[in-house]
């Protein structure tokens, strides 16, 4: 009887040694039947991922539509307090190269430093080749330890067997199999992301992980958002990139909802067509899309089956410039309200003018003498309404009668298929200038387009 009861109390004792284990580890217990153990992932690979959860959503608080899901925290934490701005980002292992790494750098270093105390990135690693994520995760501590010890910088996991099944499913749009499988799964992965970054930050970022950043883009955002959310009216989503599911914002609030959402119709579609269907039922009708776009996808080889990609945003300004104050003045014919001053500000505005003569030109004056380093113009729209016949000039003592052209005008070079562009002209012109003036050099039917008028300056 001793016996017995002695055996009887081993093996109760041992039932609840393992309900304890499995009670604050989880996720080890769930990788023990998969093919390779989550010991091959170093770094902090037995810590949970703990989620903020958003106060602000009514999913969140009435726990509704649960979204049960683990999370492994395989490199950095999140801060305690909520920021500015979540970044999310998944990555996959691509058949000809990463893209990763080079991503990150460019938002961290594209940042100022008080830029990135307001913002946490949060990588979704979305693979289960787990030699692959250990030598990923390497590379991320290695790279980014700063990041990672201020909170700046998250990386998570998702075990494949939280997934919904990935094959077998419907050939929408006469799909390919195989297609089908990696666009659904690819919205699995944005809702576990999604999900993931909820409470982290009062805005949501999403991105690719082959993307170039634009200099300063939190401080870009944080001054749209400002700008739109005094309007009238509410909005869902704002967009810093006409690209795919790159540069699309969301308040933390509507997160929950979205995470659920790409989970219900994973299958029916691609992100891209699923996130416009979230936003029109959120009664935003209309995209609000700003210009220049703040994101560029710089990979050239896609995360689906290494194909060949060439998408790139026409209107991406890496950048982030700021002219001189100045007024600008053109005798060219304004068609509507394409006035000569939207060439020279930041924004998706541009001067269009009706067939200019020779003689005819733009001119912007400074409010002051300015040393100009550089200059770009661009003309033309869609290889329509060029300059054909133009230069750039550089022009000193402001005219004291009307204020509107210089006294003399140096010459820095013509046009070439409708653009001009040089560089340190500082070297050739090294006094401060006090005009820049685009002048026409012939005739021309075709109606003309000045797209944009950048300079840099010492």
């Amino acid at each position: 009887m001793r016996r017995r009861a002695k055996k009887k109390n081993v093996v109760l004792g041992v039932l609840v040694l393992v309900s304890v284990l499995y009670f604050f580890y989880p996720y080890e217990f769930l990788l023990m039947g998969l093919t390779r153990s989550a010991q091959s992932i170093p770094y902090q690979s037995s810590r949970h991922a703990e989620r903020l959860l958003s106060k602000e959503s009514w999913v969140e608080q009435g726990d509704y539509l649960p979204l049960n899901v683990t999370y492994q925290l395989l490199a950095g934490a999140p801060a305690d307090q909520q920021k500015f701005l979540a970044v999310g980002l998944s990555s996959v292992k691509r058949k000809k190269g990463s893209y990763l790494i080079p991503t990150l750098q460019s938002l961290f270093s594209q940042s100022t430093p008080e830029e990135r105390s307001s913002m946490v990135v949060v990588v979704l690693i979305a693979d289960f080749d787990y030699s692959w994520i250990s030598n990923t995760v390497r590379e991320i501590n290695s790279t980014f330890d700063s990041e990672l010890q201020e909170g700046q910088l998250v990386v998570i996991h998702v075990a494949q067997d939280w997934y919904p099944p990935l094959t077998g499913l419907k050939r929408n749009y006469n799909d390919a199999p195989d297609r089908v499988t990696f666009r659904s799964k690819q919205n699995v992965d944005y809702s576990f992301l999604i999900h993931y970054s909820a409470g982290l930050g009062q805005y949501y970022l999403q991105l690719e992980d082959d993307v170039l950043s634009a200099q300063n883009f939190l401080t870009t955002i944080r001054k749209h958002v400002e700008e739109q959310n005094a309007k009238k009216g509410t909005w869902a989503m704002l967009e810093f990139s006409a690209l795919g599911y790159i540069g699309k914002l969301y308040k933390t609030s509507d997160l929950p909802l979205l995470a659920r959402f790409l989970l219900l119709f994973y299958q029916e579609m691609p992100c891209d067509w699923l996130m416009t269907h979230f936003r029109e039922l959120l009664t935003q009708r209309q995209a609000i899309l700003f210009k220049p776009s703040l994101f560029q996808h710089a990979g050239t080889f896609s995360s689906f089956q290494g194909t060949y990609n060439k998408l790139k945003d026409k209107d991406f300004e890496e950048g982030v410039y700021t002219n001189p104050s100045a007024e600008v003045y053109s005798n060219i014919s304004t068609y509507q309200k394409h006035f000569p001053k939207l060439a020279w500000d930041a924004g998706e505005g541009f001067f269009w003018g009706r067939s200019p003569e020779s003689g005819d030109h733009l001119t912007v004056v400074f409010l002051e003498p300015t040393l100009v380093t550089g200059i770009l113009v661009e003309t033309g729209s869609g290889g329509k309404d060029l300059l054909d016949s133009g230069q750039v000039e550089l022009g000193q003592g402001v005219l004291n009668k009307d204020k509107k052209s210089c006294k003399t005008f140096q010459s820095l070079g013509a046009f070439i298929n409708g653009k001009f562009e040089m560089h340190e002209v500082d070297k050739l012109h090294s006094s401060a200038s006090s005009c820049l003036r685009i002048l026409v050099t012939a005739a021309q039917k075709d109606w003309v387009i000045i797209q944009k008028i950048r300079i840099t300056t010492k």
